[in-house]
């Protein structure tokens, strides 16, 4: 009788033993499986923050050239701006200072008698008040041929510097204003300029 009790604890104690093990078995094949797939998972995410962290980069960093590149433009317009400004300016207060009375005295009666010479007598020379108050007595006596024929000298108010000729009825044929010859004179020159920036930002 002792020895079958013997035998049945020694049968519970394999089979539960056995069991035991089976479970842990079950149980670290369950852990290893699950941290496996916990390491996939997390190396997955990883390496989808590094492709997503190298495609913002990249972005950050076309959009960082961009920006500058485009600063760089605006930069070189306002630069151009403020030359072509600047030099519309020198080349207005240039051209002014130049139309002095001797200028005035030399010109004006060659271009004239050259005119009449070709038959043109329906003409009016168009200069600044200030300027034809001066030289009318210089312009009566040099050009008195020419004036007897018909040329007229007349003033106008809103002309600063230079002269227009023109016919009688008003029609311009030349304008040597200050102000039309700036404007000639500066959009050559600005032609240039711009031209020149071109060039010298073709780098940036």
């Amino acid at each position: 009788m002792e020895i079958q009790v013997q035998e049945l604890i020694d049968k519970i104690k394999k089979d539960g033993i056995r069991t035991v093990t089976e479970e842990a078995n079950r149980i670290r094949a369950d852990a290893q499986s699950e941290a496996s797939r916990l390491v996939e998972s997390a190396k997955k995410e990883a390496n989808d923050i590094i492709s997503s962290s190298k495609l913002e980069a990249q972005r950050a960093e076309k959009a960082g050239i961009a920006a500058i590149e485009q600063a760089s433009r605006n930069l070189i317009l306002a630069f151009r701006d403020e030359i072509q400004a600047l030099l519309n300016k020198i080349i207005g207060e240039a051209v002014g200072l130049n139309y002095n009375d001797d200028v005035l005295k030399q010109v004006l009666p060659e271009l004239i008698k050259s005119w009449a010479a070709k038959g043109s007598d329906d003409l009016a020379v168009i200069l600044p008040e200030n300027d034809l108050s001066r030289l009318q007595g210089f312009f009566n006596e040099r050009l008195a041929g020419e004036l007897s024929k018909g040329i007229e000298l007349k003033s106008n108010r809103k002309l600063a510097n230079g002269f227009r000729i023109s016919s009688k009825d008003g029609s311009v044929y030349y304008d040597f204003s200050a102000e039309a010859v700036t404007e000639l004179l500066s959009t050559y020159l600005n032609q240039k300029l711009a031209g020149l920036l071109k060039e010298s930002s073709k780098g940036i």
